[in-house]
């Protein structure tokens, strides 16, 4: 039989086990409160009512911290059926630090929305960031600003109608974006050098004839 000895030394051996997890989840949640990307590979975080994980750095709504599940690595929250985050990418080997992660994240964003009316003001809201802050990690990362990044992108996509498609000039600046054909014009011309009309003439691609 054993002694009282040897439980008294397994209760103290437990109860110090029980405080070692208590702190370190109390720095894990610390890490997740602050989106803490020194973290970012060290442990996910899977949400048990989104039933989603991320990484630490994750600027999605903070959750509750009694829906928390923490793990070690990435391959124990998808057995355990939780899906990876589609802001932080945790399944995603490669780690970036949190201001090539944000910079990402708005022109993915950007990307998603070129049709819609997008601000930085619309952008800063989506990520949970200031925009000033945004705006200075974009321009610096981008070497050009957001508006002008999505000028490009719209550009780039009618680029595409135009050379793919019969559609005017007209609804083409609609279709990616712009809310004035005449901006869209000038933008274009601006941007590439020529006019719509001239880009569509010289494509080998494009042989019916249409006005804007």
């Amino acid at each position: 039989m054993l002694s009282n000895f040897y439980w008294r030394d397994r209760l103290q051996q437990y109860a110090k086990l029980v405080v070692e997890v208590i702190l370190l989840n109390s720095e894990y949640w610390k890490a997740i409160k602050h989106c803490d990307s020194a973290y970012d590979g060290l442990f996910y975080y899977a949400v048990k009512t989104t039933g989603i994980f991320c990484r630490p750095s994750c600027k999605s709504k903070l959750p509750n911290q009694q829906n928390i599940d923490i793990f070690l690595n990435k391959i124990e929250p998808i057995e355990c059926g939780y899906r990876p985050c589609k802001r932080c990418r945790p399944d995603e080997t490669e780690y970036l630090s949190s201001k090539e992660e944000l910079f990402i994240q708005a022109c993915r964003y950007i990307e998603d929305h070129y049709k819609e009316d997008v601000t930085l003001e619309k952008i800063s809201n989506e990520l949970f960031v200031n925009k000033f802050y945004l705006l200075k990690v974009f321009s610096k990362q981008a070497k050009m600003s957001p508006s002008h990044y999505l000028r490009c992108k719209r550009i780039q996509e009618a680029k595409r109608l135009i050379t793919s498609t019969d559609h005017s000039f007209t609804a083409i600046a609609f279709e990616v974006g712009f809310k004035n054909p005449s901006h869209f014009s000038t933008v274009f011309s601006k941007l590439m050098g020529i006019t719509p009309k001239r880009y569509r003439e010289a494509s080998p691609d494009f042989t019916t004839e249409i006005t804007s």
